[in-house]
């Protein structure tokens, strides 16, 4: 099976070397030119577009920031759907609005091209061990076709409805994401307040019923300070923002989601867009005029 792989950024960059370590042809493409060269360095062939990729593999994955991107690299000029022949597989794993998803499908539908929505959870890190977790949206036919590549890129891969779903389903984790960081920097900042030892509370607390895959990764780097992104805080409002939409298309009340959406949109304004979405502590911290961090 030959693959494109088109987006090579924090996140697909150490997805597409995983596939490349697993055995997959890899034909890879970005308007980054150093980060193609990193890949075809660890054994890929450059494309020279995204419609050229296209029109030399069987699947093609897509793995860029948002809707607009989506809808410019799969239906715009020297897209995708120019080299794609009818049955190439597309798995789109960005995560966008599930609206733009089934338009970007119906366009695909046209000339043949299947496609599965497959966004994923887990940050740089799993991203680069290959632990992710992959939420799919499309046709059990395809996802078949397609699940063994998924799994090399993530410890699971669940088919969750038709297309559309697998974005639905990553708008509901970053949800209970993000009220996890800030549930855990309100915690931490209210210790620290209190001159109790927040990586003593941490201790005490990450065995009981408070404990989160977010506690574990999240509370050692705020001690530390280290709000090096692995998921920048400005992808984490673009995320929350498809939730807002999607929500209140469909008339689902979200009120949580919409105060911390206002905190990221806080700490990007004072110039923390880039910085890990853990870095949400450092509003609290702001606010309560102490740090954490040992």
């Amino acid at each position: 099976m030959s693959v494109g792989f088109i987006g090579l950024g924090i996140m697909g960059k150490p997805m597409a070397k995983n596939l490349i370590k697993a055995g997959y042809e890899l034909i890879v493409y970005d308007v980054v030119a150093d980060a193609v060269e990193e890949v075809v360095d660890a054994g890929a062939e450059k494309g020279t577009s995204s419609a050229d990729v296209a029109s030399r593999c069987d699947v093609i994955v897509t793995m860029l920031p948002n809707s607009p991107h989506v809808k410019t690299v799969v239906l715009g000029k020297d897209g995708v759907l120019e080299g794609a022949k009818a049955g190439t597989i597309l798995v789109d794993m960005s995560s966008i609005a599930p609206l733009i998803t089934q338009e970007v499908a119906a366009e695909a539908a046209k000339k043949g091209v299947l496609m599965l929505d497959a966004p994923v959870s887990g940050g740089e890190p799993k991203a680069v061990d290959g632990t992710l977790a992959v939420m799919v949206g499309g046709e059990k036919e395809i996802f078949e076709k397609v699940e063994e590549m998924l799994l090399v890129m993530g410890a699971s891969a669940v088919l969750v409805g038709d297309i559309g779903s697998g974005n639905t389903c990553k708008l509901a984790n970053q949800i209970i994401v993000a009220l996890n960081i800030a549930a855990m920097s309100e915690a931490m900042v209210l210790a620290k307040k209190c001159n109790v030892d927040p990586e003593k509370v941490f201790d005490a607390i990450k065995g009981g019923l408070a404990g989160s895959t977010v506690l574990n990764a999240k509370v050692p780097l705020a001690l530390e300070g280290n709000f090096k992104p692995g998921f920048r805080i400005e992808l984490h409002i673009k995320d929350l923002q498809n939730a807002i939409d999607t929500a209140h298309g469909v008339g689902a009340p979200i009120p949580l989601t919409a105060g911390i959406m206002e905190i990221m949109q806080a700490l990007k304004v004072d110039g923390h867009a880039g910085d890990d979405h853990g870095g949400v502590i450092q509003f609290y911290e702001k606010m309560a005029k102490v740090k954490v961090r040992k």
